[in-house]
């Protein structure tokens, strides 16, 4: 094989150093192409004579290209491999070295012969173990410390599905108790998280970690979980249910790590891509955290390459690795998230983006409503209006025009939930709001308690008004909501003294509390109370937010269908635990049991269509929608005709209301009959046919609620 030296330019430089940067010029920035420069190899003979043979050469046997036969390596084409072509080269300069020389000393005939050149048998030259770790390593370190928003969000959004956080507003927890607890309870839970992550990483001796400052590592790491939390505070608003939450999450997550792998970390060694750019990619804390761990990588591979010392704190002035925008970041958002999650918890410290409640602009006039509405619904408007004018310390609520409308969706006309309602309640008084569902008793006691603001109006508790003293109305009430508001690890009497604590009870006070609570709603005995309320029966759990809305002696209670799943004997000891309870404080009670009205209410109210149609109480309203009996006879079906006759002549204004297989009812004015009247029917009929069964009684409360609601959607409709 004919071998041919490379022919070399004879040039002399000063020095050792020039010739090195002459050979390494266009290593990463030598020039402008940034390309590595021709000049492959030079060598030096001064200290070669007739004697001696002694040549120093330089040769460049490494290169920063990423392709090695061709094959394209993606991200680890801006590191340094060995090129093994330049060896080959080396061979070639030290050939070409010994001839010149012999040339000099013995003559042109006297050369070395180059026959072949192979390399011996070696492993093949792939990256090494930790350079492969360290280009997955961001992503899966990334996807790690993520793992925690999933927790966090779904409790957060949890607490809020079910109205725990706001069940817990109402007995008296601030929105900034509540923030600050919750944090320190996620700030536990992370930081043990945090610190065994970290840990597994130095003892897997993964350069990524060991070779850094573990104070900068430490404070870095400590301000991502911390920065975190309040991001997950602030993203939970965004959320309703905890199962679209944890898709929603974990959708995040994997997305996080892709985009840095793929997108974020070629931006950032591309020099031509503007940095401000990538400063606000990492305005997002996923980007940013991806950020940290790319830079920790790429300085623990530098680091390894050229035995130097990890990132320390003077490198944050390096303004090419970003670490110090990353800092400025985390510490910013941090701050601002949490702030913002407070003002949007607690929106009473944003009072200059509130809106005021706006007069309705379908209200009328007292007079108005005098000429509408029934003779006692405009009476209790009037005591609302001599209320307000001159407030009474002994009425606990008193409501003034409270409105509720909720807009249409997709074509549909807007909803008004609650219509113009006026009503007040004294200390020591148990009102009974009834009416069908979707009447609006729900979305009145939802205003009352601070779940949903009115539309127009307001309403004051103890002289506090529900649109701007909410926080302090909070601390004297309490609410027994229409569904269970619990948590399920934790027993009846944990519950009891929880909520006794927001109380400002402490404590033989609390723990005494406790047990008459527990006792009055029969959750004592058998080891009841200590048992999870997860386990509970539905008629537990209802108990058990019973006595829950009555510790702490508030002044004012809202029941909401107190007694739905309770057994008899429960109802009857529930009413008993209520009866007590009222003497202190106004009780607003809503419930379908006419029979639990009427035992336990002092006055009633009948609610339909958002509107109050009466009030009084029982006696009154039975006399007042009420005044007939009610007339039952069971015969055969030839008879039913000459048992109508017979009501007819002694009631001309009877009313049949029911009429099936021989059986009739009647309602007979009171005006009208007398009850001697009605056996001379019954024996009249005996006399000629066969009179099955019979029967008389008086108008009850459920036929009054029937005549008012009926009749009420009948003039609505009209």
């Amino acid at each position: 094989m004919a071998i041919k030296c490379i022919k070399g330019l004879r040039l002399w430089r000063n020095s050792s150093s020039e010739i090195n940067d002459e050979i390494f010029k266009g290593y990463r920035t030598g020039n402008s192409e940034r390309m590595n420069n021709e000049i492959v190899a030079a060598y030096d003979f001064l200290n070669s004579n007739n004697k001696n043979f002694n040549v120093i050469v330089w040769y460049k046997s490494n290169t920063n290209e990423g392709n090695r036969g061709g094959a394209n390596l993606g991200n680890l084409r801006k590191e340094n491999f060995i090129m093994r072509v330049a060896r080959s080269v080396n061979l070639c300069i030290n050939i070409q070295a010994s001839n010149a020389y012999l040339e000099f000393l013995l003559g042109t005939n006297f050369k070395i012969l180059f026959e072949f050149v192979k390399e011996m048998p070696k492993h093949p030259n792939m990256p090494p173990v930790d350079d492969v770790i360290s280009w997955f390593s961001c992503v899966f370190f990334t996807w790690i410390v993520l793992q925690l928003i999933p927790v966090i969000l779904t409790h957060l959004v949890d607490e809020k599905q079910q109205n725990i956080q706001i069940m817990m507003k109402m007995h008296g927890l601030g929105d900034g108790p509540y923030l600050m607890i919750s944090y320190i309870f996620f700030l536990v839970l992370s930081s043990p998280y945090m610190l065994l992550f970290w840990a597994s990483c130095l003892c897997l001796d993964l350069g990524s970690f060991r070779a850094h400052d573990y104070s900068l590592q430490f404070v870095f790491f400590s301000l991502y979980i911390n920065l975190q939390i309040s991001f997950s505070f602030l993203a939970a608003r965004m959320f309703s249910k905890v199962r679209t939450t944890s898709v929603v999450a974990y959708l995040i997550i994997l997305g996080t790590g892709l985009v840095g792998k793929f997108y974020l970390e070629d931006k950032v060694v591309d020099p031509s891509f503007p940095r401000n750019l990538v400063t606000v990619m990492e305005l997002y804390p996923g980007l940013a955290l991806y950020r940290l761990f790319f830079e920790f990588s790429k300085k623990a591979r530098e680091a390894r390459l050229s035995h130097s010392s990890g990132m320390s704190w003077g490198d944050l002035n390096d303004r090419s690795n970003g670490m110090k925008e990353v800092l400025i970041i985390m510490v910013a958002e941090w701050s601002i998230f949490l702030f913002v999650s407070y003002c949007l918890d607690n929106k009473s410290s944003l009072s200059c983006f509130r809106r005021k409640p706006k007069p309705s602009s379908q209200s009328t006039s007292l007079e108005d409503f005098d000429r509408l509405e029934k003779a006692d619904v405009a009476q209790e408007r009037k005591k609302v209006e001599e209320l307000l004018v001159r407030p009474d310390k002994s009425y606990s609520i008193v409501c003034n025009n409270l409105r509720k409308v909720y807009p249409g969706k997709d074509g549909n006309p807007r909803k008004v939930a609650v219509d113009e309602l006026s009503l007040a309640l004294a200390r020591g008084e148990c009102f009974g709001m009834l009416g069908p569902n979707g009447a609006g008793k729900s979305t009145f006691i939802k205003m009352m308690i601070g779940l949903t603001r009115p539309s127009a109006g307001t309403a004051f508790v103890d002289g506090l008004n529900i649109q701007t003293d909410m926080k302090r109305v909070y601390t004297s009430m309490g609410v027994c909501p229409q569904h269970d508001l619990l948590w399920e690890l934790l027993t009846a009497r944990e519950h009891l003294l929880f909520y006794g604590r927001l109380k400002n009870l402490k404590g033989s006070a609390l723990n005494r509390a406790v047990e008459e609570s527990l006792s009055s709603v029969n959750l004592l005995n058998g080891g009841v109370a200590d048992k999870q309320s997860g386990k509970y029966s539905g008629g537990m759990k209802r108990r058990l937010s019973v006595a829950i809305s009555l510790i702490g002696d508030p002044k004012v209670v809202y029941m909401d269908e107190p007694s739905t799943g309770l057994d008899p004997a429960s109802r009857n000891e529930l009413w008993k635990v209520v009866m007590r309870a009222k003497k202190e404080r106004a009780i607003l009670l809503t419930t379908h049991s006419m029979d639990e009205a009427e035992h336990l209410c002092d006055r009633l109210g009948i609610f339909v269509d958002g509107r109050l149609q009466c009030i009084g109480n029982a006696k009154q309203l039975k006399a007042r929608y009420g005044g007939f009996y009610v007339f039952t006879i069971t015969t055969s079906s030839d008879n039913e005709q000459e048992i109508e006759r017979l009501v007819r002549r002694i009631s001309p204004n009877a009313n049949k209301t029911y009429h099936l297989s021989g059986t009739q009812k009647f309602e007979l004015p009171k005006n009208e009959v007398k009850i001697a009247d009605v056996f001379e029917v019954v024996e009249v009929a005996k006399s000629n046919f066969i009179v099955q069964a019979w029967g008389i009684a008086d108008t009850t409360l459920e036929d009054v609620f029937i005549k008012v609601a009926c009749g009420a959607e009948a003039f609505n409709v009209i």
